[in-house]
């Protein structure tokens, strides 16, 4: 070792042993049954403490894990305990009357240090890559070098172009920020096609298969299934349905927290693998690793409470400064926000680390805190600003430890679509979607259901699912969890509904569900005439789009019709200000499976850019209007690029040739887009 890097180390040593000397003096003096007769002998039992850490936590987290979930969840409550029991019995003129004491010393102690280390660091991340380094060190040591660079792609779920360049532009993301100045890389904005949600996108961008997801959720006329893409069985169901095995991480690669896994041979957190017959049960290593050390589970959880109470505070001061449009934010999403904010990211970049330092060829993750946070608060809000500096940190601190890594690493930023920001259907018209069809039907007691709007809890569901597989107390628990947040057996709708509204954000679709195929414009306007008219003339609806067996597919608006099939327009152009894909993307999901009968857009009101979710988000995506189809791409400058690119499966063939470029790919003839292989004779 050097003399600067054996420096460095020093430096970072020193402050943390005397951050848990101070920890652990603290715990030993308010906890009964324990004291110490100096201070010197507490640093020597925080010394102890260390070394015992060193050498036996990695093989308690062994043990652990060959327990399963339930052996993990008492290695994270008695692990540190122990050691702190041992570290104290052991080290003279220090008395401890029994294991007790020092299991509550130790909780406090790992509490305190937890804290500290957030007020010491203050965003530097040399402590975490510290332990990072520490963590991952027997995968590193086994792993053989290579000069062959892999690549690391890291989703910003939610990110608009407009907005990441805002934010680079102003410095408030130093990675990223030093990444474009530097020249090393090129931001570019790419098209995401109708439905702008992170299912149909992922399809895209994972399996080039984007067409195969009609929106966030659906209803299957032909079987009477209800999907809804973050169920996991659904996630599972789906990904089933259009996967070719060739997905972008086939060839090695890794998923994590994703709703479709690439057809990655290694997939965690990934909510179409969670719930998979023949997947791996109980908790992996890594896992295991991060929930029995203190600097991973114990420290997550310390700053989740954090994060929660942060949380209160700004949801109380929109409430008092009465910023608009805002929503309601429960107790539930206090938790949730703790949840996806610090928890899973935390988790995703210890799991990351981890995988990097195996060699992975590739590995793509999804970070969700800016998105969660920005359906409750506003697409660009002070709090969801602020977790975007939380993944430029993790990009940073990635960066780091690629130095260290087996093999060099590439880093390609990618967001799966933006978000708008509006006031809400119901906050603007006293009334839900569900509840303005059911008014326009004709009939009294006709049937209307409408599909759960629980998007939020997707990622936890692929963590509590992944749990809850394992036939112990710990699975049994995780299953209770999931019931109480809708992961319902996959069934239809319920018995009887003649009708069935589903939203994605501001989309919106109306099934007539007692027929097994898509009905015509004609077809409704018999069997319900004043449903269309009503929908068209509401304040709260931009346009409609039907298909009618004479003319096809029509886009109507209150002043006018877009005849779809050949761009005819009759009388004002519904489709004017939602730009200039708006056809081309409404033409081509008038071709999708499983499209409702009813396909609806909200308004976009042209002066602030704002639209009207028909769910409870004051920042939502789904349809069309504002930033929501403008998502960014962040890739290494000297990597060629071709044609703007429109729709998340063009982003997913531009990934496999730069993947195909590097050597990654095994079979780099059959990725090519069909038309291209068309066109070869292939």
């Amino acid at each position: 070792m050097s003399r600067p890097a054996g420096w460095a180390r020093l430096r970072t040593a020193i402050p943390v042993l005397l951050l848990d000397w101070a920890a652990l003096s603290i715990a030993i003096a308010v906890t009964p049954g324990l004291s110490a007769s100096t201070g010197w002998d507490v640093l020597l039992a925080a010394v102890l403490l260390a070394v015992a850490a060193a050498l036996l936590r990695p093989l308690f987290a062994a043990f652990a894990a060959r327990l399963g979930w339930a052996g993990v969840v008492a290695g994270w409550l008695l692990t540190q305990a122990l050691l702190v029991y041992l570290a104290l019995s052991v080290t003279p003129h220090i008395q401890v009357s029994g294991f007790w004491p020092a299991f509550w010393a130790s909780w406090l102690y790992s509490i305190l240090v937890s804290a500290g280390m957030w007020v010491v660091t203050a965003g530097d991340s040399t402590a975490v890559l510290a332990h990072l380094l520490r963590s991952t060190g027997k995968s590193r040591r086994a792993a053989v070098a290579t000069t062959a660079p892999g690549v690391v792609m890291i989703q910003i779920d939610g990110l608009s172009a407009p907005l990441a360049r805002w934010a680079i532009q102003a410095g408030n993301l130093p990675t990223l920020t030093r990444w474009i100045r530097s020249g090393s890389h090129t931001l570019v904005e790419w098209h995401a096609q109708l439905p702008a949600t992170t299912p149909a996108s992922q399809a895209g961008l994972l399996h080039g298969a984007s067409a195969h997801v009609p929106a966030f959720r659906w209803l299957e006329k032909e079987t009477g299934r209800l999907v809804v893409t973050n169920h996991p069985r659904d996630a599972e169901y789906v990904e089933r349905g259009f996967s070719d095995g060739r997905g972008l991480l086939a060839d090695g690669g890794v998923s994590l927290s994703n709703v479709f896994s690439g057809d990655a041979p290694v997939s965690m957190l990934t909510m179409s693998t969670a719930a998979r017959k023949g997947a791996r049960r109980g908790p992996t290593p890594q896992l295991s690793t991060y929930l029995v050390d203190p600097f991973g589970l114990t420290r997550s959880l310390v700053l989740t409470a954090g994060e929660m109470v942060k949380e209160l505070f700004q949801a109380r001061r929109q409430r008092v400064r009465d910023i608009a449009p805002r929503v309601r934010r429960d107790a539930s999403y206090v938790a949730l926000r703790g949840v996806t904010n610090v928890l899973l990211r935390d988790l995703n970049l210890n799991l990351a680390a981890e995988h990097m330092m195996r060699g992975a060829p590739a590995v793509y993750c999804d970070f969700v805190d800016y998105d969660e946070i920005a359906h409750h608060a506003g697409p660009t809000r002070a709090e969801s600003l602020a977790s975007l500096d939380g993944i430029d940190w993790v990009l940073g601190t990635l960066e780091q430890l690629a130095a260290r890594a087996p093999r060099p690493y590439h880093f390609v930023v990618l967001s799966d679509h933006g978000q708008s920001q509006g006031a809400t259907f119901r906050q603007r018209y006293g009334l839900t979607l569900e509840e303005l069809v059911r008014r326009l039907m004709s009939g009294a007691g006709t049937d209307v259901a409408a599909a759960p709007e629980n998007e939020q809890w997707g990622r936890v569901r692929a963590l509590l699912t992944e749990v809850s597989g394992e036939r112990q107390a710990v699975g049994r628990l995780s299953d209770t969890v999931l019931q109480a947040h809708g992961e319902p057996p996959a069934t239809g709708p319920p018995e009887g509904a003649e009708v069935v509204v589903v939203a994605s954000g501001n989309l919106g679709m109306v099934y007539l569900a007692r027929e097994r195929r898509r009905l015509t414009m004609e077809e409704i306007e018999a069997r319900h005439p004043d449903l269309l008219t009503g929908l068209v003339a509401h304040p709260g609806v931009g346009f409609a789009m039907v298909r009618s067996g004479a003319r096809g597919a029509l886009v109507l608006g209150r002043d006018g019709v877009h005849h779809l099939a050949d761009g005819r327009v009759d009388g004002s152009d519904p489709l004017a200000a939602f730009g200039p894909h708006a056809a081309d993307d409404l033409r081509r999901h008038d071709t999708l499976p499983h499209v409702g009968d009813i396909v609806l857009n909200s308004l976009l009101d042209a002066s602030t850019d704002e639209v009207a979710a028909f769910e409870e988000l004051v920042g939502c995506h789904g349809g069309l209007g504002g930033w929501q189809t403008r998502p960014v791409l962040i890739h290494p400058a000297a990597w060629p690029a071709g044609d703007p690119l429109v729709g998340a499966d063009a982003v997913h063939h531009q990934l496999v040739r730069w993947l195909a470029g590097l050597g990654l790919r095994a079979a780099p003839e059959t990725d090519r887009p069909a038309d291209e292989q068309t066109a070869a004779g292939t």
